[in-house]
């Protein structure tokens, strides 16, 4: 799916999952529409519903930046909802995407210096290039999977230990699943993502249900919680990290809370089974 086709499958989404009470419209009678009407949102955006049908379709029409406000504040997206509307609907070239086999030296020692907190590398498809050992504690699955399920979405989605792992699971998935269309927009025509997302929407009816509805979000400092077979309830915050010279990678690190004693309890364990 290119990023036309994904402008349109986005802007369905966002239309569906309004009511006209929501706008301020009166329902009416018989109304058959899930949503609101394209009509509806041409009406609130100011533009015709020629035009806005045609967006919705991918076409490739001339789109300006205000104009394109108007359309996300008649869906009333949010800061990330917008921005990604605006990345979908750019015509700017991409570069290809480079992913490297390693993370850099520089990354490794810092996510070792991080220790007891877990912490790890991602690259720009949210490939796992390295981790420290607070992290293969957490989840010993790591070092086990194969280089193509490797991968942050990947595990989530997919890998059962990672499921049993995650306290609150559905909620936790959500968000992560929001958080990554967000931040690969503008790689959506890029193949290793497609494979990915295809692959998803085989193997997990969660994800498949759950990216047909085009949440987007931006990523957020949260605590998550964690179910470990052998340090049992661990809490940690989870903390995101861009580095200057490698901005198409992500440190996410998993620190401690004042006053938990989750980090001590997983360093605790040294030998995973």
């Amino acid at each position: 799916m290119n990023r036309r086709e994904e402008l349109g499958t986005f802007l369905r989404a966002r239309r569906d999952a309004l009511t006209p009470a929501d706008v301020g419209l009166p329902a009416g009678r018989g109304r058959r529409t899930k949503g609101l009407r394209r009509e509806e949102v041409s009406m609130l955006a100011g533009v015709s519903v020629t035009w806005y049908t045609w967006l919705e379709q991918g076409r490739r029409i001339n789109a300006s930046t205000d104009v394109l406000e108007a359309v996300a504040r008649a869906l009333l997206l949010d800061d990330a909802a917008r921005q990604h509307l605006l990345t979908l609907a750019s015509d700017a070239p991409t570069d290809a995407v480079e992913v490297p086999e390693q993370a850099p030296d520089a990354l490794v020692r810092m996510i070792t210096a991080m220790e007891p907190a877990p912490a790890y590398v991602l690259g720009p498809r949210w490939e796992f290039l390295a981790w420290n050992r607070a992290q293969a504690r957490l989840y010993p699955m790591i070092e086990r999977l194969a280089d193509h399920e490797r991968n942050l979405l990947w595990v989530v989605f997919a890998e059962p230990t990672a499921r049993r792992l995650v306290a609150d699971w559905p909620v936790q998935a959500r968000r992560i699943l929001a958080e990554f269309r967000a931040d690969v927009a503008s790689l959506r025509a890029d193949p290793g993502v497609t494979t990915l997302v295809e692959r998803l929407r085989g193997t997990s009816p969660e994800f498949a249900e759950w990216w047909s509805q085009a949440d987007v979000a931006r990523f957020r400092t949260r605590v998550r919680s964690y179910d470990h077979p052998r340090a049992g309830r661990l809490v940690f915050e989870y903390q995101q990290l861009t580095a200057s010279e490698w901005p198409s990678l992500r440190v996410v690190v998993q620190l401690p809370v004042p006053g938990d004693d989750s980090a001590a309890r997983l360093a605790a364990w040294r030998d995973m089974a």
